[in-house]
């Protein structure tokens, strides 16, 4: 396949999809294949260019974000040792514009998984619901659409080794597909009232809907706060505080990193979760007459941190 060359300045393709945006490319020949929309799509580094599948321009360049003034975003960021640190080692990290819905069925299986566990996920899901693309001699899958999911049962959805996550995917899937949730509607709403939305929906709490909102409706000031995240803060920026609230740290987040807090947090979840050594978190056990098969003992386990 001839390829097609763009500019891609400032731009670091495997740090971007390595960053646990986005859970679905894979590596190929000196590149990646993946899936953008409805489309198979080979990418390759070259410097300051990529070498792409023929016809994907405008397509590649919305999706990685190319025209993000990275070097201004970057400069606003506060000069403090860990943000200076998480910035240098995450040099051009962009933040992915992705498709509303896959974006949000992705987040909802996150919950308590790393990386590789969402991947593998996402790959199931993939595989037994989505449609097949050919790239390259490879089978792709796009992400099912809502409708597709929505037409599931419960236990489709759990042999993707979802556990208790299918039961929520499988109900907002359900009012994405019925119209329910018009999540392209949503774009015009304000912060707080897309967030309120989300929220809304099953298996969508306050960091998985800013998620969302980061990396599907471009919010840029909205900042993630998974177990990563509040140990960096609470290491880097609080490290005598007793008691530190969610509320106190989504106040210190909107007004200390500001307008690009997304990239900042961002580049702080990655640089954190490829430095530090990984520790584990510990569930308590709970009522086995609370929670039902599955769901207990997906619990229970030893939940590996993102």
């Amino acid at each position: 396949m001839k390829l097609t060359m763009i500019a891609a300045p400032e731009f670091d393709l495997t740090k971007t999809l390595d960053s646990g945006q986005v859970f679905h490319w894979e590596p190929l020949d000196a590149g990646y294949a993946g899936i953008i929309g409805e489309r198979a799509v080979y990418v390759q580094q070259r410097g300051d260019s990529l070498l792409i599948t023929p016809g994907m321009e405008a397509a590649v360049r919305r999706y990685f974000a190319l025209d993000h003034p990275l070097r201004e975003i970057c400069g606003a960021f506060p000069t403090d040792s860990a943000m200076c640190a998480a910035r240098d080692f995450c040099r051009g990290l962009r933040i992915i514009r992705q498709p509303e819905w896959e974006c949000l069925a992705s987040f909802i299986t996150s919950s308590m998984k790393q990386v590789a566990h969402i991947r593998q996920m996402s790959r199931a899901l993939r595989a037994r619901f989505g449609e097949v693309r050919k790239l390259k001699g490879v089978q792709l899958f796009a992400f099912p659409i809502a409708r597709r999911l929505a037409d599931a049962t419960e236990q489709e959805l759990r042999m993707c080794a979802l556990g208790y996550r299918a039961r929520n995917l499988l109900a907002t899937a359900r009012r994405v597909a019925s119209g329910e949730a018009d999540m392209r509607s949503w774009r015009t709403l304000p912060d707080a009232e897309l967030r309120a939305r989300l929220c809304e929906l099953p298996g969508v709490g306050a960091k998985v809907a800013n998620c969302v909102m980061l990396f599907a409706y471009e919010r840029l000031r909205a900042f993630p706060i998974d177990v990563w995240i509040e140990r960096v803060l609470k290491e880097k920026y609080f490290p005598r505080a007793r008691k530190l609230t969610a509320e106190r740290l989504r106040r210190f987040c909107e007004e200390y990193f500001g307008e690009h807090g997304g990239y900042a947090q961002q580049y702080l979840f990655h640089h954190a979760r490829k430095t530090t050594p990984r520790r584990r978190l510990t569930v308590k056990r709970p009522s086995r007459r609370k929670l039902s098969g599955g769901a207990a003992r997906d619990t229970i386990r030893r939940a590996a941190v993102k």
